[in-house]
């Protein structure tokens, strides 16, 4: 069972300015921010992460394991102040290895005959130029990183099935019209992704054929306004 400790305040322990990778400083400095917290967990034992590989029949990542040996999962928030209102803003979340959980092909709906996972796939053939898409089919071996608050979901992908095997993984962002849009290589490059996207609402969106949707916009031109995005994120995308 994943261990949890009360949120902190972001900056007050330097472990966890390490780990979001200095991000926490700036968002503590910017003007109409408020409310910068992370949920403190406990590194997880290596006996987890082995009994998640047998459990799953798949080899984690070698930068996913550091990452969980540091802490089993991870959760930062923060918010603006709007108007004397106080408005959460950003979410950065990684699941820990309890909730790591695979999708699989299973029934959308609780009727019968109703369609699989599978059944809904994009069935339109990949272009020789993109990356081959994640199957519900067996194909791929598909865990949850991130449930992204019901906008989609992030997923640590096993390209070839099982057994999977460390070198074999990518990250993908599964819409909510079942879509998938490739993110990055390595569990790390997504992670400096989503440190340097501040967790707002639905930025795996960017990487979309569609783009943000105006909801999401305008949040985000509203806490512009207030001067609390307009600083540089570049200083953290190598400390990582």
């Amino acid at each position: 069972m994943e261990e949890m400790q009360p949120p902190l305040q972001a900056g007050s322990k330097p472990h966890l300015e390490k780990l979001t990778l200095g991000i926490t400083r700036i968002l503590e400095s910017s003007p109409g921010v408020t409310e910068v917290s992370i949920i403190e967990k406990l590194p997880a034992e290596r006996h987890m992460i082995s009994s998640w590989e047998q459990k799953n029949n798949c080899v984690m990542p070698e930068d996913v394991r550091n990452f969980y040996l540091m802490t089993n999962g991870f959760h930062m928030t923060w918010s603006v102040k709007l108007d004397e209102h106080i408005i959460p803003l950003g979410s950065m979340v990684i699941n820990g290895i309890s909730k790591l959980t695979q999708l699989i092909q299973s029934s959308m709906y609780s009727l019968p005959n109703a369609p699989t996972l599978a059944d809904l796939e994009d069935d339109q053939e990949d272009n020789e130029d993109q990356q081959e898409k994640p199957h519900f089919d067996g194909r791929s071996v598909i865990f949850e990183l991130d449930s992204c608050n019901g906008n989609g979901k992030v997923c640590l992908v096993y390209k070839h099935g099982k057994p999977g095997l460390a070198h074999d993984t990518e990250i993908w962002f599964l819409d909510r019209a079942l879509y998938w849009h490739f993110l990055t290589d390595t569990f790390t490059a997504y992670y400096r992704l989503l440190i340097t996207h501040l967790g707002l609402p639905q930025w795996q969106y960017a990487f979309t054929s569609y783009g943000i949707s105006p909801q999401a916009k305008v949040a985000c031109m509203a806490n512009r306004q207030e001067g609390s995005t307009g600083f540089q994120t570049t200083s953290v995308r190598n400390q990582w």
